[in-house]
């Protein structure tokens, strides 16, 4: 009977046993479970609510102004689309170690997915069309178009929880885009400034009503040219002398470009050239294109605009 009992009791134990370790099991699971779904966060896209990780840190960004702003906001991503061959001045420290995909009307799949992405970004006017080939790669969150990067920067920064940071960055260069415009005002006051392109066998000139043009005229206050056109239009070199600022900035479209370089040197070289205002002045200035690419549509890029156009002003005035 004593055996009978002992064994019975061992086997109340081991059966003890067995229901502990599987409650703890359980418990195990379920904490993984848990911890798992922490992870990840639900965030609002182009194609409804998108699950990303909850703190992304492999990021690309499908667009040739989208890499700013996740730069801006402390994000430097992995791989990036490229228009020029180089990265601007101001991002070459930071993206030493991004992947440059160029620039075309379909994703580098291949590329992106080198790049090992745990969260994709893309414009969703651009990248529709291919967003299950990216869902794919990674979780993808399409963003609408915006007129104002503001609100860009502001789309990526709710899908990386950063809407703190996002108005930092904005109000941050809003303060110093002000004290730019008092310096320059006592630089420049009322003389007239005209933002010119020089493209393949043809001048732009740049107003108010394009970004570039904007950041120079509204955002920073210099004056623009009396009845400039109500479109930015493209002019050949013997209608500019129309114009005769008493100051030029002079853009190049792409500084590698051998036919724009051509248009260039034409255009220094021509009598009608040497003989506005702004030339006989010395009051020209010439900005390099991979640097002002994205110029008024980024707040890096017009951040580090604004330390040149005053250096350029300060440097005339002496």
């Amino acid at each position: 009977m004593r055996q009978i009992r002992t064994g019975i009791a061992f086997c109340m134990a081991a059966l003890l046993v067995l229901v502990m370790a599987a409650c703890s099991n359980n418990a195990g699971q379920a904490k993984v479970e848990a911890s798992t779904e922490a992870d990840f966060r639900l965030v609002n896209s182009e194609k409804g609510e998108i699950k990303i990780p909850a703190h992304p840190t492999r990021v690309v960004g499908l667009s040739v102004v989208y890499p700013e702003f996740l730069q801006a906001l402390g994000v430097t991503p992995v791989a990036v689309q490229n228009y020029q061959e180089e990265f601007p001045t101001y991002l070459q420290e930071p993206f030493k170690d991004t992947l440059k995909m160029g620039i075309a009307k379909t994703p580098n799949f291949e590329m992106i997915l080198s790049s090992n992405p745990d969260l994709i970004l893309a414009p969703a006017w651009w990248a529709g069309k291919d967003y299950d080939q990216l869902s794919g790669i990674a979780p993808t969150v399409l963003l609408p178009e915006r007129q104002d990067w503001r609100d860009e920067l502001k789309d990526i920064a709710a899908v990386l929880d950063k809407k703190e940071a996002a108005e930092k960055v904005i109000q941050e260069l809003e303060d110093y885009e002000a004290k730019a415009k008092l310096k320059l005002d006592e630089l420049v006051g009322n003389e007239t400034v005209l933002y010119v392109r020089v493209m393949q066998n043809s001048l732009v000139l740049n107003g108010d009503q394009v970004d570039r043009g904007k950041f120079i005229h509204t955002t920073l206050g210099l004056e623009m040219i009396p009845n400039f056109p109500e479109q930015s239009p493209s002019i050949s070199l013997e209608k500019l002398p129309e114009y005769n600022p008493d100051h030029l900035i002079i853009q190049l479209n792409k500084e590698d470009n051998a036919e724009i370089k051509q248009t260039y040197e034409d255009m220094l070289a021509s009598p009608l050239w040497k003989n506005m205002n702004a030339v006989k002045k010395n009051q020209v200035i010439t900005m390099g294109d991979k640097d002002w690419f994205n110029v008024g549509m980024s707040p890096m890029a017009n951040r580090y605009a604004v330390d040149v156009v005053l250096e350029a002003f300060e440097g005339k005035s002496k």
